[in-house]
């Protein structure tokens, strides 16, 4: 791959400790609502600290704010603030509805996106579509109140606020200079058929560290007075960050400045505090009260104010940079400023250039780009210590109580900063698969978060998510692992990280246990595990007490520890070139893979696998030991041909003292092979395959999975078959009914809020694991095994062919049809047929069964930026070079060079290890 300026820098990042990533967009989109600042008795979160206090209420756990930018402490914070003349508040960060508000749970209701930026942030760019009459508020609030689940949501553009193109586009671009000067320019596009004026505050503030027990000193911003040379409009010192300046191509600006503490009278309806609050800007703004500033022009919160009008369909520009230490330098906004600017700019079009393949039209390379700026707008400093927020509350804590060893303090890639602005441990796995094509360091040390001391639980459990640390979600870590450390040791020239892969598995083993002492309660290798991330996809909600008591033995749940296993058998296998103690690790994992799945697959009336139907499905376990099969034909009944690996030749050479105690193994205990793929059949090139479901099982699940009136819909792998439509599955017990019908679209059940929905829809992260067992089982069983896709089409595929089908239709969400609409964007014409909207992307939480259409959290670049990942291999790795070359050719290709080791299974041709490279089992989407 082609060593480009940003290249450079993440080298300077992991070879010097160069701080290029010290500033990024590491505020959260909304810190209001969430649990961290919740100090309410009864644990309502969402109500104890609403939108409306936001503006006068001083936060305790974090920042937020309008295309904002700041240190990865959160210490020193810059963001703009907008108002038209026209609205009841300044805009000082993103509106939505909280989860009670909105008909489908919270909703973000504004228009941003993330158009690009770097891994490093040496250059980001930011669109905000401002209206310029006076937003809705109370209209968005009350429409969405009265519409039931079965209606669709009430959006912004519905209002008409952009009729005539009354809007601004406000541009926020960011560019480097060096780590410690940040250039930033503000433009403004007036879109409208007419003039229009528009207040622009560029807002320099502390996070208030020190007004709570323990606090630190205070910091202290100075306004400048006058028409300052240099173009310093603030000046600020922090005690840990040091000297900071705001400077300005216009020092002429007047400087507003308050302090971000609460607003006392308004919030508590008490007197004290500072005289001049958080909210003193908006005030002065918009009441006139210029009482609320401090003459005196220190604080801890200062925006400038300019007040330009903007002719119709012109712009107009302001030019700002902030620089820490005592460097603020005249002359700062000359052709200089430009030079870099567009320097930065021009390396981020190197940069992508460099990591793109070449084949990608300009649209491919448009939706790959925004995809992967998304997922870097996307990370968050998030603080949260739970022993302390638990003290702060009196010792009472409504939930997360028995996670006190919890400190929190990184930087994360969130999986929405509105919607969702906590991390998630499945999505963060995701996150990283996509995240690895960019910047591998950043997503190695991601993943590695979690697993960390201070996060991971004692007894092994990661935490899940802010609203339930105790909740659990799928055990995706250790494939993220192997795909991560694959690809970065290709990328290195063969030489991988040992040290955090060998991190890795040892934290790995900590969860497997937990998931084994936890969650397989009868000791038959049969998992629970809860709503596993899937939310409402069930009969009932699988997180509570069932009601019918007993339990449900899941398949899901089951198939997600075989693929665990899998994969700690390949980082163990890794491992085991340089020391052979992880040879036992290699065998213990393979066995229990072997008993997971002779488990899964057993015959009989109370097992997971239904002969007649073919089909995998969940079992309800009574309390006087009856058992029952809940016959929904979901992605719970899919995810077990997942559990799939491939074993190279070599292995058996490299490894045969592994390879006889495993065939000693199954000569000794026949029922572990009775029902699985028989691990002594060879395939393609020699290839063993482990998987728990043998080739005729495998096509009658392909038969229902690919079938348009089943699973496959135009735009991916529905979560919910679509048969469930005209014939919901329907489960009655004592006096009670449970169903689920394929509902395409937002959910229709109140289910953990009814904000998201597993019933139909399709979900990028359960769609790109399908395809990457596709091309396991592609691997193993070469071209000679073909299906028919769709089902009863005639047409029949390849496993490479499906699993590129797959891919195929997932970008077509994105991608312009021949019309030149994004289904994205479902009927919404605005977006469609504006050249200023139509290639704005948006990468949701999921999307329309039928349709298309996007749903769910809109700015979900964390799972959903996986469809970068899988443009990538498709247009990168070939059927004939993944059937002949394996995995040492896909991490190859997708890195854009081959490093200097040989094929799969072989070694380094000089300088190779002692111990030669085994390579059991890929882990690429393709592996």
């Amino acid at each position: 791959m082609a060593q480009t300026a940003e290249h450079r820098r993440l080298a300077e990042c992991r070879d010097q400790g160069a701080p290029w990533r010290r500033w990024g967009p590491y505020l959260s989109e909304r810190q209001w609502g969430t649990v961290r600042e919740d100090y309410s008795g009864g644990g309502d979160a969402w109500d104890y600290f609403t939108h409306d206090q936001a503006r006068s209420r001083a936060y305790r756990w974090g920042e937020d704010g309008l295309a904002g930018i700041s240190d990865d402490r959160q210490v020193l914070c810059f963001a703009l603030a907008l108002w038209n003349g026209q609205d009841p508040i300044l805009k000082e960060r993103l509106f939505g509805l909280t989860n009670t508000e909105g008909n489908h749970g919270e909703d973000v209701k504004e228009y941003y996106f993330y158009l690009d930026s770097t891994p490093t942030h040496s250059y980001m760019r930011y669109l905000y579509k401002y209206p310029q009459q006076a937003y809705p508020y109370s209209r968005l609030v009350m429409e969405n109140r009265w519409r039931g689940r079965r209606d669709l949501e009430f959006e912004l553009i519905d209002t008409g606020i952009f009729d005539e193109n009354r809007y601004f586009d406000v541009f926020v671009e960011y560019a480097k200079a060096d780590p410690e000067d940040v250039l930033i320019r503000l433009t403004v596009c007036n879109r409208g058929p007419e003039p229009a004026s528009l207040h622009l505050l560029p807002t320099l503030w502390f996070r208030n560290t020190w007004s709570w027990p323990d606090g630190t000193p205070k910091p202290v911003l100075r306004g400048a007075r006058g028409d300052r040379r240099d173009g310093v409009l603030v000046e600020a010192f922090h005690e840990e960050l040091g000297r900071a300046a705001l400077q300005c191509e216009r020092p002429e600006l007047p400087v507003l400045v308050v302090e971000n503490e609460t607003n006392e009278a308004r919030i508590f309806g008490r007197q004290g505090g500072s005289p001049y609050p958080k909210d003193g800007i908006n005030d002065y703004l918009l009441h006139g009260r210029h009482d609320g500033v401090n003459p005196n022009m220190t604080g801890t919160k200062a925006a400038a104010l300019w007040q330009p009008t903007v002719p119709a369909g012109g712009e107009v520009a302001l030019r700002l940079r902030l620089r820490m230490g005592d460097g603020a330098v005249a002359g700062g906004f000359g052709l200089d400023f430009d030079r870099i600017f567009a320097a930065r700019r021009a390396e981020a079009d190197e940069f992508y250039k460099a990591v793109a393949p070449a084949s990608f039209t300009e649209d491919e390379a448009r939706v790959y780009r925004q995809a992967l700026s998304g997922m870097l707008w996307s990370k968050q400093y998030y603080l949260y210590d739970v022993r302390r927020w638990t003290r702060e509350r009196g010792g009472s804590a409504p939930r997360n109580g028995d996670w006190s060893h919890m400190y929190n303090a990184d930087v994360f890639s969130m999986p929405d900063k509105w919607e969702y602005p906590w991390y998630a441990a499945w999505d963060l796995a995701f996150h990283t698969l996509a995240l690895g094509l960019v910047d591998e360091d950043f997503a190695k040390e991601q993943l590695a978060l979690t697993l960390r001391d201070r996060y991971l639980h004692p007894n092994g459990q990661m935490p899940a998510y802010e609203w339930d640390f105790g909740d659990v979600n799928p055990p995706v870590h250790a494939w993220a692992t192997a795909f991560l450390y694959q690809l970065d040791r290709t990328r290195r020239g063969g030489t991988g990280d040992r040290r955090w892969l060998a991190q890795q598995f040892s934290k790995l083993l900590l969860n497997f246990s937990w998931w084994i002492n936890r969650k397989d309660r009868s000791g038959r290798n049969l998992y629970e595990g809860g709503f596993l991330g899937l939310d409402n996809i069930g009969v009932f909600d699988r997180s509570a007490p069932l009601p019918t008591g007993g339990y449900l033995e899941q398949a899901d749940g089951t198939a997600w520890m075989a693929v665990f296993c899998q994969h700690m058998v390949e980082i163990a296998t890794e491992l085991a070139r340089e020391d052979p103690l992880y040879e036992d690790m290699v065998l213990r994992f393979v066995q229990q893979f072997l008993s997971i799945g002779s488990a899964m697959v057993r015959s009989g009336d109370d097992g997971m696998w239904d002969e007649q139907d073919g089909f995998f499905y969940d079992v309800l376990r009574r309390p006087d030991g009856r058992a029952e099969r809940l016959k929904v034909r979901s992605v719970v009944g899919l995810l077990p041909i997942c559990a799939c690996a491939v074993f190279e030749p070599q292995f058996r050479e490299r490894l045969p003292e592994v390879v006889d105690r495993v065939r000693w193994l199954l000569q000794d205990r026949p029922e572990l092979r009775r029902f699985v793929h028989p691990l002594d059949k060879p395939g393609h090139n020699g290839r063993r395959l482990l998987s728990i479901v043998n080739e005729e099982k495998l096509r009658r699940i392909l038969a229902v999975m690919l079938d348009e009136d089943e699973f496959l819909g135009p735009y991916g792998i529905r979560s919910v078959s679509r048969r469930h439509a005209d014939q919901p599955y329907v489960f009655r017990t004592e006096g009670q009914e449970f169903r689920v019908a394929y509902v395409p679209a937002e959910s229709d059940s109140g289910m953990f809020g009814g904000n998201s929905n597993w019933r139909g829809p399709v979900w990028m992260p359960v769609n790109a694991i399908l395809i990457r067992a596709l091309l396991m089982q592609y691997l193993y069983f070469g071209d000679e095994f073909r299906v028919e896709c769709p089902t009863g089409s005639g047409r029949m595929m390849t496993l490479f062919g499906v699993a590129q089908e797959i891919a195929r239709r997932l970008e077509a969400t994105f991608l312009r049809d021949a019309n030149g609409r994004r289904p994205v964007f479902g009927g919404t014409r605005k977006f469609a047929e504006d050249p200023h909207w139509r290639d704005c992307l948006l990468f949701y939480e999921y999307f329309h069964g039928d349709n298309g259409a996007g749903l769910g959290a809109s700015h979900q670049t964390g799972w959903t930026g996986v469809v970068a990942t899988l443009m990538q291999f498709f247009a990168s790795v070939s059927p004939e070079s993944l059937l002949e070359g394996g995995r040492g050719t896909v991490f190859g290709d997708m890195a854009g060079r081959r490093g200097p080791s040989a094929p799969e299974g072989g070694a380094a041709a000089t300088g190779g290890p002692q111990r030669p490279v085994v390579e059991p089992a890929a882990s690429t989407p393709a592996a």
